[in-house]
């Protein structure tokens, strides 16, 4: 039985509590002492032995009450760190003050199979053992546990080590608590901060008869484990499917990450997918660090715009798809990973391909199962239900009520030859609700966005509504022209504006002035 005594605190008050217990010849197997109670165990105790043993505590100068409990204090805590660290999918490891491992939870203890918090297996064993980076510990303890995160390889698996000190007194380390992160744990976490809708298929707007006829193929093809290649124009969704077909495939629970091949240049592309060992570059990471195959182990990684990879990645990635192995930038270390890749671009790779731009060979690799998505003026049912949608979105993301579309937009939304496809229908929208405050959408709002360059003198256009800026800085110019235009007269200073559009007063004043609002039109 196990009991707490309660009493007030005084100079030897707990050896006269354990006097009492041994003068009766009861067997004490643990004992905790914690203000205002003493904590005791003893598997003798019970029944009528208990109301003999309260009376004679008692009278103990200074006891004030005697009860039974079902676990002491220190045991509960113990059970409760060994469920937590049970329950946690990456590897503890507790270590001594010269780096020999003391603790290990039941992750950590897979890695090895054997039995560590049993006292075999990791217990006991020094982490240069482990790791066989013997100044990974030495540099551990000379600097009391306190070193940045850097990776480390555990029986031939990479891991990605944060380190925490512990000290039983604020100036004395006693050991530190290693936690190690799988490559493919970090690409999960990845994947919780990506802005991706939790739907599927069923997150793609779009009832036209071309969307309908995609989704029914994307699903059957998003079950069959092979490379994908999505085809289409810019805007379409390529991403939105790819990311679909991920939700329905065998890997759904696990990560997906994306590379734009057309945003880096090909030596961070290369590292970006297949990272790098340590010492590979000047200012890389100490220790190295994993690629998106890594990251992405038994999920997907999507290649946006394959068709811009140089030839030495085009080679790289063929040795992937071949046989699903590669080497970081800078090792000699092969390395093993399974990853389903599905790539897209907006280009025509079979042209590519004759024009000897595109590697044939990774084309008949990337091409195993393929989808074209349709231009948005192939889906010309599907233009006013994302319309809407863009239109709820953009209201919400600005603050204000909701508005619809008149008959005229309506229109003139249909009309539009959309040659930048979904993205800009979505640009366009937006605008038109930013610059506008009313609950309806008209035509007028619509062509202000879109095609007020086109509309001015001297400016050709071979598309109605669509016009074409002289540069980056002339659309940026134009289009800050017709929002201040269109909202100084319902919000007529510089404080009003900068209070409707969020933004600073003195920023609007500025803007304000070089445009010659409202004293005139420069």
């Amino acid at each position: 039985m196990r009991i707490a005594i309660s009493f007030t605190d005084r100079v030897g008050i707990a050896h006269e509590v354990l006097a009492v217990l041994a003068a009766r010849r009861l067997n004490v197997v643990a004992v905790e002492v914690d203000p205002p109670d003493i904590f005791i165990d003893a598997p003798e105790l019970a029944g009528e032995a208990l109301d003999g043993l309260r009376q004679a505590l008692l009278e103990v100068e200074g006891v004030e009450g005697v009860a039974p409990v079902d676990m002491l204090p220190g045991m509960r805590r113990r059970l409760h760190l060994a469920a937590v660290l049970a329950a946690m999918p990456d590897p503890v490891l507790a270590v001594d003050a010269e780096g020999t491992v003391i603790l290990a939870n039941a992750a950590a203890d897979d890695i090895v199979g054997e039995g560590a918090l049993s006292g075999g297996g990791l217990s006991g064993k020094g982490i240069a053992e482990l790791t066989g980076d013997g100044d990974f510990q030495r540099e551990m303890v000379a600097n009391g546990f306190q070193v940045p995160a850097r990776e480390v390889m555990l029986r031939g698996q990479p891991f990605q080590v944060d380190v925490r000190p512990i000290a039983d007194q604020p100036s004395r380390v006693a050991g530190g608590v290693l936690t190690l992160h799988a490559p493919s744990r970090i690409g999960e976490r990845l994947q919780a901060l990506r802005n991706f809708d939790g739907g599927g298929f069923d997150a793609i707007l779009g009832d036209s008869p071309a969307m309908t006829g995609l989704k029914a193929r994307a699903a059957r093809l998003a079950a069959v484990e092979a490379p994908l290649l999505i085809l289409g124009e810019t805007g379409t969704g390529k991403e939105l499917i790819a990311h679909a077909c991920h939700r329905a495939s065998s890997r759904m629970g696990r990560t997906f990450l994306a590379l734009n091949c057309a945003a880096l240049p090909e030596n961070l592309a290369e590292s970006e997918l297949f990272g790098y060992a340590p010492g590979s570059f000047t200012g890389a990471q100490r220790g190295g660090k994993p690629g998106l195959l890594e990251l992405a182990h038994q999920g997907t990684v999507f290649l946006d715009e394959v068709g811009e990879l140089s030839p030495y990645l085009q080679a790289k990635l063929l040795r992937f798809l071949n046989d699903g192995s590669f080497r970081r930038v800078g090792g000699d270390h092969e390395m093993k990973v399974d990853v389903r890749i599905i790539s897209a671009t907006h280009r025509k790779l079979d042209q590519m391909v004759a024009e000897g731009g595109f590697r044939e060979d990774l084309y008949y690799r990337l091409n195993v199962l393929a989808l074209q998505v349709p231009p948005l003026r192939e889906r010309g049912d599907d233009i006013l239900l994302l319309a809407r949608h863009f239109i709820l979105r953009a209201c919400a993301q600005v603050q204000r009520r909701p508005c619809r579309l008149t008959a005229g937009a309506a229109a003139a939304l249909l009309a539009n030859p959309w040659r930048g496809n979904v993205r800009q229908l979505e640009s366009v929208i937006f605008r038109a609700v930013t610059m506008t405050d009313g609950p309806w959408l008209d035509a007028p709002d619509l062509e202000i966005a879109t095609s007020r360059m086109a509309a001015e003198p001297g400016r050709g256009s071979d598309v109605a509504g669509e016009g074409e800026a002289g540069s980056w800085e002339e659309a940026v110019a134009e289009f800050e022209r017709a929002l201040l235009d269109r909202l100084f007269p319902r919000f007529p200073s510089s404080r009003k504006l900068a209070a409707r559009l969020k933004t600073s007063h003195t920023m609007m004043a500025n803007k304000l002035r070089k445009y010659g609002i409202p004293q005139g039109r420069g």
